[in-house]
C-alpha cells in the first residue's frame, strides 16, 4: 500500500456509510432555509382554506424567507434543524451510504450494473432509509411548518418536547404519520437523485470530458438536483401536507392527494417548485461534493494509519 493515493483504492463500505450522513449534515446546514420556505409554501393553501384567509401569507421563495424574518426572526428559518440533522445521519447514511453496496448485491458483485439494478438499489435503499428515519422526519416537518404567534405559543417546545407530545396525543403511529408516501417519495427521490449522478458521472468520465474531480462531481450533482425536483415535487408536497395535518384532517395520503386536487387544482402539487428546486439543486451539489471528499478523507486518513511514516 507504501505510495498508494486515497484515490486509487475504493472506499469501503463503512467509510461511504458514514461519509454520507456526514455530507448530508453540510448540505442540511447550508440549505436548511430553503426547505423551511419550501415546506411553507407547500401547506400554505391548506391554511387559507382551513382558516379562511383572503389573501396568500407568502409569495415566492426569498418573499417567504423575508416575511419569516421579519414576524419570526432569522432562527425559524432554522426551526427543525436538530431533528432535521437527526435524520439526515441515520437516513441519508441508509439510502446513500449502502447504495453502492446493494447495486453489488442485486447485480451478484458485477461491476457493470445496469439501469435495472440501479433503479433497484435506489428503491430498496430509499424504503429502508424510511424504517430508521420517519420519526425525525414527522419532526422536522411540524417544527418548519411552526408559525410563532403572537402571543409567543409555540405548538412544540423543543425537539425531545416535539417527540414526546406527539406520541403522547397522537399514539406511537403518529411519530411514523405518512410513512407510505415518505417510503413513495424516497424511492423516487432516491433513484432520480442517486441513479441520476451514477450515469452523468459515468458518462462524463467515460467519454473524458472532465478528470474525476470537484466539476465533474458538481455536474453530475446539479443533473441530478434538476431531475429530481421535476420527478419528486408532487409526492412531497402530499407528503408534506399529510404529515403535518391534524389528527382526523385526512383519511390517508391518497385522501389527501384528491382534497388538494379537488380545492387547489393540479398546480397544488407543484407548490414551492422554485424553493425546491433550489433546495434540492443546492443540497445535491453540497451534499455530492462534500461526499466525495469526505470518502477520500476518510481514506486518506485510513492509509496513514496503515502505512505509518
Amino acid at each position: 500500500m507504501v505510495g498508494m493515493r486515497p484515490t486509487d483504492l475504493p472506499p469501503t463500505a463503512t467509510v461511504k456509510f458514514f461519509g454520507a450522513g456526514m455530507a448530508a449534515c453540510v448540505a442540511d446546514l447550508a440549505t436548511f432555509p430553503l426547505d423551511t420556505a419550501k415546506v411553507r409554501l407547500q401547506i400554505q393553501g391548506e391554511a387559507q382554506f382551513a382558516e379562511g384567509a383572503s389573501g396568500m401569507r407568502y409569495r415566492g421563495v426569498f418573499g417567504t424567507i423575508t416575511t419569516m424574518v421579519r414576524t419570526e426572526g432569522p432562527r425559524s428559518l432554522y426551526n427543525g434543524l436538530v431533528a432535521g440533522l437527526q435524520r439526515q445521519m441515520s437516513f441519508a447514511s441508509v439510502r446513500i451510504g449502502l447504495y453502492d453496496s446493494m447495486k453489488q448485491f442485486y447485480t451478484r458483485g458485477s461491476e457493470n450494473a445496469g439501469i435495472v439494478s440501479r433503479l433497484m438499489a435506489g428503491c430498496t435503499t430509499g424504503a429502508m432509509a424510511v424504517a430508521f428515519a420517519q420519526p425525525t422526519d414527522v419532526v422536522k416537518v411540524r417544527f418548519q411548518a411552526q408559525v410563532r404567534v403572537a402571543d409567543g405559543v409555540k405548538r412544540y417546545n423543543g425537539t425531545m418536547d416535539a417527540y414526546r407530545t406527539i406520541a403522547r396525543n397522537e399514539g406511537v403511529r403518529g411519530l411514523w404519520k405518512g410513512c407510505l408516501p415518505n417510503i413513495t417519495r424516497n424511492a423516487i427521490v432516491n433513484c432520480a437523485e442517486l441513479v441520476t449522478y451514477d450515469i452523468i458521472k459515468e458518462l462524463i468520465l467515460k467519454h473524458d470530458l472532465m478528470t474525476d474531480n470537484l466539476p465533474c462531481h458538481f455536474t453530475a450533482a446539479f443533473g441530478a438536483g434538476f431531475c429530481t425536483t421535476i420527478v419528486a415535487s408532487p409526492v412531497d408536497v402530499v407528503k408534506t401536507r399529510f404529515m403535518n395535518s391534524s389528527p382526523g384532517q385526512y383519511s390517508s395520503a391518497i385522501n389527501c392527494a384528491v382534497t388538494m386536487l379537488t380545492k387547489e387544482g393540479p398546480t397544488a402539487f407543484y407548490k414551492g417548485f422554485m424553493p425546491s428546486f433550489l433546495r434540492l439543486g443546492s443540497w445535491n451539489i453540497v451534499m455530492f461534493v462534500s461526499y466525495e471528499q469526505i470518502k477520500r478523507a476518510m481514506m486518506r486518513t485510513q492509509l496513514s494509519w496503515e502505512s505509518p511514516v
